[in-house]
């Protein structure tokens, strides 16, 4: 039974036919009847157990798109729509992501080998991320190998379905990985290195998002790492989430690598940051946003452009009306190496109060800015790890007493207090 549905459009007499079980069956309306109620007249425990309902029942909706997909793309359907592929089409007319419509691709495809495993998804027991992770590994070239080497793949289908019910997400790598070995138990080993994927790539206000694969090794070099700086700034009251540490210790390994001074050269000069900002910006303490650029062209404020310059060489060029250079003044080194061993001998760490970060991951902070007539001195300078840092130049202040303690103040004024200061009148 098949219903109609005329559309506004230009052409005139433009009619969509639409199957009617899709849009009169008890779907719809049974969603349309969850979406409307009051969940806050739930009690936990009915709220849990909606939710578990809910994903089983998003699965088995997975599992029919993954298999009306496959009979799509085996049929030619997109060809009805002047389009040559199903991913085309679930691209084009679904919208969904590229990484989305190859996953309901695989998906559809592997599961025609894979019944047991193909079965509890269709029963809600199996996740499409569970899928994906059998799929990503399993193409119909191990398909074909394993039949070709008398590998009995209905017994690792049902090894994979059980796994899936009953044992974790990362569980199921490792049975999967469990059939990659048995296809080839005796071959050479693999270059890990192989599969190794960084994509970086920047958002429209300058940040960047990005994703990597590492094989198993590598990954752990890289989670060794991270963690180590993870573990070792855990300051009292952080409240940063775990992918929040993460991400700021990835960004303390480059500042601990760029500082070394033993990377690679980069464009006939040592790696390192570059900002270009007008003197004018830079020497007034709005926030102007947008006033600086960086050197792979993300712009950032005039108050971020500050903070980075408190410890960075800084280079005068006159620019001409026409945009042209007309004189490259001398380089001027803001901290020089002497003063940042003297400040480094005096604070020892990062002088953030409750902080104690290494000073190799710390620069020297201007008290009073040098745009400012700060003078880069002993006694105008601090050392501030990365992160707090940011906080100085976000309304934070940390000074240093008469009698050579360091104290921290928030923007609202109050004094953060630390063990016994509290009992300090």
């Amino acid at each position: 039974m098949t219903g109609s549905m005329t559309l506004d459009a230009p052409a005139p007499n433009v009619v969509v036919e639409l199957p009617g079980d899709l849009f009169g069956c008890d779907l719809l309306s049974t969603l349309d009847g969850l979406a409307s109620e009051d969940l806050h007249a739930s009690t936990d425990r009915a709220v849990l157990d909606r939710t578990a309902l809910l994903v089983a029942a998003r699965n088995r909706l997975d599992a029919e798109l993954a298999r009306t997909v496959r009979h799509a793309g085996t049929t030619q359907a997109a060809e009805h729509d002047g389009l040559k592929s199903m991913r085309s089409w679930l691209i084009g007319h679904v919208r969904l992501s590229v990484n989305e419509a190859s996953r309901v691709l695989r998906a559809g495809r592997v599961l025609e080998h894979l019944p047991v495993l193909a079965a509890g998804f269709a029963a809600g027991e199996v996740t499409a991320a569970q899928v994906e992770v059998v799929a990503a590994a399993v193409g119909p070239g191990e398909v074909a190998q394993a039949e070709e080497q008398g590998i009995d793949l209905a017994g690792f289908d049902q090894a994979w379905a059980d796994v899936a019910r009953e044992c974790s997400h990362a569980s199921l790598g490792v049975a999967v990985q469990a059939f990659l070995g048995a296809l080839d138990p005796d071959g050479c080993e693999p270059d890990p290195t192989e599969g190794r994927r960084l994509s970086i790539s920047r958002n429209a206000d300058g940040s960047i998002t990005g994703r990597f694969d590492l094989d198993a090794g590598g990954g752990e070099k890289v989670q060794a790492a991270i963690e180590s700086i993870v573990q070792a700034d855990r300051p009292k009251g952080d409240t940063r989430t775990r992918s929040q540490q993460n991400a700021d210790a990835l960004v303390q390994l480059c500042d601990n690598q760029l500082a070394s001074g033993n990377l690679p050269t980069l464009r006939t000069v040592k790696p390192h940051v570059v900002v270009t900002i007008d003197l004018a910006d830079l020497v007034d303490p709005a926030t102007g946003a947008g006033a600086g650029e960086l050197g792979f062209g993300a712009t950032i404020s005039a108050a971020r452009a500050r903070w980075l310059a408190c410890d960075a060489d800084v280079s005068r060029i006159v620019m001409g009306p026409d945009g042209e250079p007309l004189e490259l003044g001398r380089r001027h080194r803001v901290v020089t190496p002497g003063l940042r061993r003297a400040v480094e001998r005096r604070d020892r760490s990062c002088v953030f109060a409750g902080c104690g970060a290494p000073t190799w991951w710390c620069d020297v902070h201007h008290l009073i800015h040098w745009v400012h007539g700060g003078e880069t001195n002993l006694e105008n300078s601090a050392l501030l790890c990365e992160r707090h840092h940011t906080k100085v130049h976000h309304g934070f202040r940390v000074e240093r007493d008469p009698g050579g303690r360091w104290r921290t103040w928030r923007p609202d004024g109050t004094e953060i207090l630390i063990g016994p200061l509290l009992h300090r009148s």
